[in-house]
């Protein structure tokens, strides 16, 4: 896989471009590709592609993904709805003969609200038959993390960053002790797929070839996939309740404050169409819909996955804002670059540049919340390089006053307005201002001073 110019290529060896070949052909690509559950993609002349490393027998461009995100970004019905695109794609592939080489959740991504598997290179015919051998790793990467939240009641997004590869099974085994063996679906795709591992590796030809002549062929995989998809489907999270799911109606905003607040945002968006805006500290994404009516991107970002579960779930229910990707994002320690020599998944920060920023009711949480010095924060925001439209609570608002209650006297004596306002002017080019009705935040919309258009 390459990119060159913006565009996205994949090489194939001999093998590949045989499987393409053959692929290429089968209804179920067709019209998976035609309706987005699979990535639409097409062979390019080799003519027409720049020398690469190997040479290649042929060469296939993908349509481009418009910002990359990862599982460990994702919400409980975000993995959900990625492991049921994962099954669902199998099944018809396997009615054409074709299976998939693996079960990765990395061969998903989300447009929006819509997952997509993007992995052509995954597929190829059924051959000998035997055992699915991407059933281990779909049940490391995605099964048993749905089900250490749905079972465990631990968010799975902090133990899928701590490992690419997924939670191995013995390790998932041992988490569910002895009290969670009776829950659906632990006896067979834990305890014993736990017991067969360690006796026998299904990946291998071998294996498949005997499990094959033994009867374990196609309809077996067929039967394993459907019985997989139903304890996907039964498997939710118990988590309803969280400090910041009813923000909106506890915060300290008036009705007027609100609406100066909406045309604010309004008069900078008007007129403009940036490529990619994010949304930092989205909550409920109010105004990240506000701002996919005229941006083509938005990334909303929020820390609480249960705020932002429930954002991509209003937006899947109303099939609204396509153009919205809601992601679990912790501002204060963001998705590092991983992988081999850090290269394999890029740090959060580093996959796009943003050409707008919105930053509303962020500021107090990261400079008093999290102590984040105040210059850091505005450093932070500006080294992003798109225009800003930043909102300062200032301290004597109720939110801030309620953070500022849990921390010792004289502690955040520099969170004051004018400090703001000089760390914003000395990076960046303030546009325009505005106190809302409250007299308790501002709002200001300011253009780093490093800023380029389409930078």
């Amino acid at each position: 896989m390459f990119y060159r110019d913006g565009r996205v290529l994949r090489c194939l060896d001999a093998k590949g471009a045989a499987d393409w070949e053959a692929l290429k052909s089968t209804r179920f690509l067709a019209e998976m590709m035609a309706d987005g559950r699979v990535i639409p993609t097409s062979e390019v002349p080799l003519e027409d592609v720049p020398s690469v490393r190997n040479e290649p027998v042929a060469v296939l461009e993908h349509e481009r993904i418009p910002f990359i995100s990862y599982p460990y970004e994702w919400t409980f019905g975000m993995l959900r709805s990625a492991a049921l695109l994962h099954l669902e794609i199998l099944a018809a592939a396997l009615e054409e003969g074709f299976t998939t080489k693996d079960g990765y959740s990395f061969n998903i991504q989300f447009r929006g609200s819509a997952p997509v598997f993007i992995d052509i290179g995954s597929f190829e015919p059924v051959g000998d038959g035997g055992p699915w051998v991407g059933y281990r790793q779909f049940c490391q990467t995605m099964l048993y993390p749905l089900m250490v939240e749905a079972y465990l009641h631990i968010p799975f997004q902090k133990v899928l960053r701590g490992h690419l590869e997924g939670i191995d099974t013995a390790d998932m085994r041992r988490m569910l002790g002895s009290a969670g063996m009776l829950r659906k679906g632990v006896l067979r795709h834990v305890v014993i797929h736990d017991m067969l591992s360690a006796k026998v590796d299904t990946s291998s030809q071998e294996t498949r070839t005997q499990l094959a002549t033994e009867g374990a062929g196609t309809e077996i995989a067929k039967a394993t996939v459907s019985k997989l998809a139903d304890l996907v489907r039964s498997l939710s999270s118990p988590r309803s309740e969280s400090v910041w799911a009813s923000y909106r109606t506890t915060c300290s905003y008036s009705d007027e404050d609100t609406e100066a607040k909406t045309r604010f945002i309004e008069s900078v968006l008007e007129g403009s169409k940036p490529p990619l805006l994010f949304d930092l500290g989205c909550n409920d994404g109010r105004f990240s819909r506000q701002a996919a009516e005229h941006a083509e991107q938005v990334v909303s970002v929020d820390f609480d996955p249960l705020v932002v579960d429930n954002f991509f779930r209003e937006l899947r229910q109303l099939n609204d804002a396509p153009s919205i990707i809601p992601l679990v994002q912790d501002l204060t320690d963001p998705s590092p670059a991983r992988g081999w020599r850090g290269r394999e998944r890029k740090a959060f920060f580093d996959r796009e540049r943003p050409d707008m920023v919105l930053a509303l009711a962020l500021v107090h949480h990261l400079s008093i919340g999290a102590n984040v010095p105040l210059e850091e924060v505005v450093d932070f925001l500006s080294s992003l390089g798109g225009e800003l439209v930043v909102e300062f609570v200032e301290p004597h608002d109720p939110m801030a006053r309620r953070l500022l209650s849990d921390k010792p006297a004289g502690t955040h004596d520099d969170y004051r307005v004018d400090l703001f306002e000089k760390a914003l002017e000395d990076r960046c080019e303030i546009l325009s201002a505005e106190a809302l009705p409250g007299e308790s935040r501002r709002l200001y919309h300011a253009r780093p001073r490093t800023h380029s258009a389409g930078s």
